[in-house]
């Protein structure tokens, strides 16, 4: 593989040609900025308001544009040095820039429109903008758009672990971090989604919660219409060219990470011929080893450019990227860029469900559940439509025999197999990140009726406090629902604190430990298992249960339990009160008592337009009454102590919250974490933070009537 390109001196990256073209189409796009900063762009035709939307994106944080395509083609090294070439490395192993070139010269021809309109919005920016600077690209091409195609949080390819990619190509032990030895649908993180039906609506209208949890400013807020059709609201993620999460006038559609297994691996014989080649084992056939040289551009110390090869290896199943045992591991996942963009793209036009479910045709789509509702009424709760069709008397979650034949991929599953709820009789679904076996309660996909792979998320503790406030009530408005995402019950600590304080009851009367957590017990014993930000019983409950998770989580994996398990079941006396006095000590040490109200804890603070920023206790910063997802909070809010601070604050968890109502006339109301601008000198850095701790959603402008009044500036991108 040579060099991409986009990597020439700025000067020749904007010819008149190109000038001429990029003023004319921006001519026909007009960008309005509402009083939130949002944009809302309208384009004569489709490519002319993706045209519109990657200008916007630019506008407000180009640095997030071009990092994400950085990660994306495998290019994050040029920008921050020999220390991303493993990520680098391992995005190649499974995307090769001449391909998706090829890929684009193939695409159909709306959708190389479509392409070249999302380049071209981008490089008109830089054009218009001579001091913006971009670390790396310095000229977007359209093909590059196809190495970003599907928008969410954790791709598939995250799933291949960077320290044995880089043990084995690198051939050298490294230790495995935290993030590694814990799966992603394993840890406290994800999204929720809700749909309900008309007949458990006061209005009589159906209604959607989209909730995604994700790192904070991973999205931008946007609406995007043109005069084919389309008409779309909600989060884009930075640099691609549909709304991922939101709605149209007539349909909407939310992404949760599915516990479906669809990255599985392939432990490989390898034999080694007399003359070095090296070949596979399948079968009673011996196969060659893939084998290719990849060249790999770095920013040196001192701001030079240079190289490194990696002579990299493949089976059919996938690239090789770890050996266990002395068998080589190769991975196998989803690698449709063409198929996900159309998919991604032409959902966003989808007015019903029939519409959507054509869409999902395009099996493209292999990470995420998907919660539906339209304007018929109709709701639908869906597992990912690429799921590879496989033997179930093989344990996918660990690498199988590569040399078996029948653990191969034996096609994809049809849509019609899949585990789906689509309007159940008890009128509503969702999906927190858990499994599907409870989607729709009663009218769930029974587990017994599908292969093992199909979960391998489990239970997590916001599945029964979704169904809890779902079950509340028959009679949802769109405020009730916004209520009931941040309804504020705790089911971890319903279920762990009654646990804590019968182990305190069975100390004997003179004891000094329970003496010494005489005050905390009572505090504990009176709590409603409700955070609130005035809540003191929050923060030792947090306190006490992070301690408690520490001394948990080896012995719950020894065990092959979940760590809420085995805190619930399995936790001594002794270790769950020795938790409970580390968390008071470690409250007095940091916040001078154990008494301290949550909201002078856990704060949302957004002092600069870094990707990674800095958090600093004597800089302002805003109450969060939320806590993580790991104690069964649907609103969610990662937060945790960083360096040099008492305080914990927030990178991920909430990011943006929307309810929407399918009436005769689509209403929607949303919040964004900090503001729409990146820029710490713009009034929409941080003018939503106050109504993204408090849950305030305020309404969204969605027509043009509802934009009406609250226009802050009109304007043609570039003029």
């Amino acid at each position: 593989m040579g060099l991409p390109s986009g990597d020439a001196p700025a000067a020749s990256t904007r010819t008149a040609p190109d000038l001429a073209r990029w003023r004319g189409q921006a001519a026909r796009v007009t960008i309005t900025r509402d009083d939130w900063g949002i944009p809302h762009v309208v384009g004569e035709s489709d490519a002319d308001a993706v045209f519109g939307m990657t200008y916007a994106q630019a506008e407000d944080d180009f640095d997030r544009i071009e990092t994400n395509y950085l990660v994306s083609l495998g290019r994050l090294a040029e920008a921050e040095g020999e220390s991303a070439i493993w990520q680098d490395l391992r995005q190649r192993l499974f995307l090769d820039l001449q391909v998706l070139k090829g890929d684009y010269a193939k695409s159909p021809a709306w959708l190389r429109k479509l392409m070249r309109a999302w380049a071209d919005g981008l490089n008109w920016y830089l054009a218009t903008h001579r001091e913006v600077r971009p670390r790396v690209i310095k000229r977007f091409e359209p093909w590059m758009v196809l190495s970003f195609s599907e928008g969410s949080i954790g791709g598939d390819i995250e799933q291949v672990s960077l320290t044995r990619l880089e043990a084995f190509y690198g051939n050298r032990a490294v230790a495995m971090t935290d993030e590694e030895r814990e799966p992603l649908f394993h840890k406290p993180t994800g999204s929720n989604g809700m749909a309900i039906a008309p007949g458990r609506t006061r209005n009589g209208h159906a209604l959607l919660l989209i909730n995604p949890h994700t790192s904070f400013f991973f999205r931008s807020e946007q609406q995007v219409t043109s005069g084919e059709g389309l008409n779309v609201y909600g989060a884009v993620t930075w640099g691609q060219f549909f709304v991922y999460q939101g709605f149209n006038a007539d349909a909407g559609w939310m992404h949760t990470s599915s516990g479906v297994d669809n990255v599985d691996e392939f432990a490989e014989t390898i034999v080694t011929g007399a003359d070095g080649s090296r070949s596979y084992r399948y079968g009673d056939a011996l196969r060659p080893v893939r084998t290719e040289t990849i060249t790999l551009s770095y920013r040196t110390a001192d701001g030079r450019r240079a190289q490194r090869g990696f002579t990299t290896f493949a089976t059919h199943h996938g690239p090789i990227v770890r050996e266990v045992d002395g068998r080589w591991i190769a991975s196998a996942l989803m690698n449709r860029p063409v198929e996900a963009l159309q998919q991604s793209f032409l959902r966003t036009k989808a007015r019903d469900y029939a519409g959507f479910l054509k869409v999902a045709g395009f099996k493209a789509n292999s990470s995420n559940n998907t919660l539906f509702a339209d304007s018929k009424g109709q709701i639908a709760f869906l597992t990912p439509p690429f799921v590879p069709v496989r033997n179930d008397r093989f344990d996918y979650r660990r690498p199988v025999d590569g040399s078996d034949p029948a653990t191969g991929w034996r096609g994809l599953h049809s849509l019609q197999s899949l585990p789906q709820a689509v309007n159940p009789n008890n009128g509503w679904v969702f999906n927190t990140n858990n499994w599907p076996w409870t989607a729709a309660g009663a009218d769930s996909p029974e587990v017994a009726d599908y292969p093992r792979y199909f979960d391998q998320a489990g239970e997590n503790p916001r599945g029964p406090q979704a169904i809890r406030v779902l079950n509340a009530r028959s009679d949802f408005t769109p405020q009730t629902l916004i209520a009931a995402a941040f309804d504020p019950y705790l089911t971890v600590f319903a279920r762990l604190v009654p646990g804590l304080i019968a182990a305190w009851d069975r100390l004997p009367g003179g004891d000094r430990q329970k003496a010494r957590l005489g005050g905390p017990i009572r505090l504990l014993r009176g709590w409603d298992h409700r955070w609130a930000a005035d809540s003191t019983a929050t923060s030792l409950a947090v306190f006490w249960g992070e301690a408690l998770w520490a001394s948990s989580d080896q012995p719950a994996k020894d065990a092959g339990l979940s760590v809420w398990d085995y805190m619930a079941g399995h936790a001594t006396d002794a270790r769950r009160l020795a938790a409970l006095e580390a968390a008071a000590e470690r409250l007095t040490q940091d916040f001078g008592s154990w008494q301290v109200p949550w909201g002078e804890i856990n704060r949302f603070q957004r002092n600069d337009g870094a990707i990674v920023q800095k958090f600093d206790d004597a800089k302002p910063s805003i109450p969060v009454p939320f806590t993580s997802a790991r104690w069964g909070s649907l609103a969610s809010f990662r937060a945790e102590r960083r360096p040099g601070t008492k305080r914990w604050y927030g990178t991920g968890g909430n990011s943006f919250v929307a309810v929407v109502e399918f009436g005769p006339r689509v209403r929607a109301w949303a919040v964004t974490a900090g503001g729409a601008s990146g820029h710490p000198g713009s009034p929409h850095f941080d003018d939503q933070a106050e109504r993204y701790a408090s849950g305030d959603l305020r309404p969204v402008y969605f027509s043009p009537d509802d934009l009406e009044g609250h226009i802050e500036r009109r304007y043609r991108p570039g003029f």
